[in-house]
């Protein structure tokens, strides 16, 4: 038995579940070179939206530091992760000073959707832990699922406050 909670732990059904996962990819010429983190976080992606979940993908990518930098846009990461779940994947362009746009989105989107937030170190407040960005990114969600391996050591607002502030659990890459 793992010694944390796990998606088995958690309710999923018809949720709007704040997945943290890496989509730190590399890309060039706008296009992704190497889709491995984002093949690891598509058994839970496909757990989420089988019971009607709205999967929300957090994450960062690039070191943008905490402004916002198109060239670091999680937007053009969408059509790789859209091709490896075989399944639309809408991106939201997230303003974290103030998500209630994000919000309106996600709640507009049917059940079962992919949803991409933007990158979350457009806000200084990832990297510095911020309680309050936290805060407005669990306004988003019902729960929180981290399946970022190779984030979630770091101490950061999306890793580490978030999931303190809704029901949490890992991920199945998390588990392997």
């Amino acid at each position: 038995m793992a010694a944390f909670k796990t998606l088995d732990d958690l309710d999923l059904g018809g949720k709007r579940v704040l997945l943290r996962a890496d989509l730190n990819v590399p890309v060039e010429n706008g296009k992704v070179t190497d889709a491995t983190r984002i093949e690891r976080i598509v058994p839970t992606i496909r757990e989420i939206i089988k019971v009607d979940g709205k999967a929300i993908l957090l994450s960062h990518f690039g070191r943008p530091k905490g402004k916002v930098d198109k060239q670091f846009s999680l937007e053009m990461v969408v059509p790789a992760v859209a091709d490896e779940i075989g399944h639309p994947v809408g991106f939201i362009d997230t303003d974290w000073t103030d998500v209630e746009q994000a919000r309106k989105a996600i709640d507009s989107a049917p059940p079962g959707s992919i949803l991409v937030l933007e990158n979350t170190r457009f806000h200084q407040g990832e990297e510095d832990n911020d309680v309050e960005l936290a805060k407005r990114m669990a306004s988003l969600g019902d729960v929180y699922v981290n399946d970022a391996f190779s984030a979630a050591h770091r101490a950061h607002a999306s890793t580490e406050a978030l999931a303190h502030l809704l029901p949490s659990a890992a991920g199945r890459a998390m588990q392997a």
